[in-house]
């Protein structure tokens, strides 16, 4: 049996080249990289900032409005919305998400709390929004990314939170369970704000982390997590499971939807396990 090969000549100023499979690879190779390498400048044409270095992938960040039409900054990570943030200056400090207001709330109502613990900074919403609306409060945040931490300095307000203060904002870049383990430490208030996947709060969302978290809280302390799942459903199984293993191990608890009447829609649940 014959069998023939196709080739396209090129020509050159007189010369001429039959390119190879190898040559041609190169080519789109470089295709590739050029448009890749010049994402952030095309992105940056639709007001969009975009930073490769981050642990869990590309960084976008960019504004928008809410639904009442202000003005908002948003983070996004990988895919996943991780914060967003008022960029008036009346409005900087305020919370844009609901279960953030929720989490205040429940802050709010116990009216003793001095001492909180935050896992999972993002754009450093809440830790924001308890440093300026409250005076003796202290807040230490555990960020497993120093690259998001730079980010919510840079674009997020967190460097006007540190300058204001006065020492009452402490940030750690590590784990926040291995943070946990170690930091030998109390507090009035623990909140997981760290989530990803099928398993949105990791070692901290079984009994054994229920008992870690209940270790270092203060005799009426409380603990908040988001927990980013339906309400019901399959994919409802880590809320439900959250739940019980803290049931196990704390006085009461409670999730707090964030959007009841859409059950099976996925959204941040607020789980409240009090002391």
């Amino acid at each position: 049996m014959q069998t023939f090969t196709i080739v396209t000549v090129f020509p050159i100023e007189g010369i001429y080249f039959v390119p190879t499979w190898a040559a041609v690879i190169l080519v789109l190779s470089i295709a590739i990289s050029a448009v890749y390498w010049s994402l952030p400048w095309l992105l940056s044409l639709r007001g969009v900032e975009m930073r490769r270095r981050s642990l869990f992938g590309t960084m976008l960040i960019f504004e928008s409005e809410d639904e009442d039409g202000t003005p908002v900054r948003l983070l996004n990570v990988d895919g996943t919305f991780q914060s967003a943030s008022y960029i008036s200056d009346d409005l900087w400090s305020e919370l844009v998400c609901e279960y953030h207001r929720t989490m205040a709330d429940a802050i709010d109502e116990m009216g003793r709390a001095r001492s909180v613990l935050v896992i999972g900074g993002g754009g450093y919403s809440l830790p924001k929004y308890l440093i300026t609306h409250t005076r003796r409060m202290r807040v230490t945040v555990v960020e497993i990314d120093p690259r998001i931490t730079q980010v919510a300095r840079e674009r997020f307000f967190l460097d006007r939170v540190e300058q204001m203060a006065e020492g009452r904002i402490e940030t750690v870049n590590g784990d926040g369970w291995k943070y946990l383990r170690e930091c030998g430490r109390s507090f009035d208030v623990i909140v997981n704000d760290a989530f990803s996947g099928a398993k949105p709060l990791g070692a901290l969302g079984n009994e054994e982390g229920a008992a870690l978290i209940r270790a270092h809280l203060t005799e009426r302390g409380m603990y908040l997590a988001n927990v980013r799942t339906p309400l019901e459903g399959a994919k409802a199984k880590p809320l439900h499971d959250v739940q019980a293993a803290f049931e196990q191990v704390f006085g009461s608890v409670e999730v707090v939807p964030e959007h009841p009447e859409e059950p099976g829609t996925l959204a941040n649940n607020v789980l409240i396990a009090r002391v």
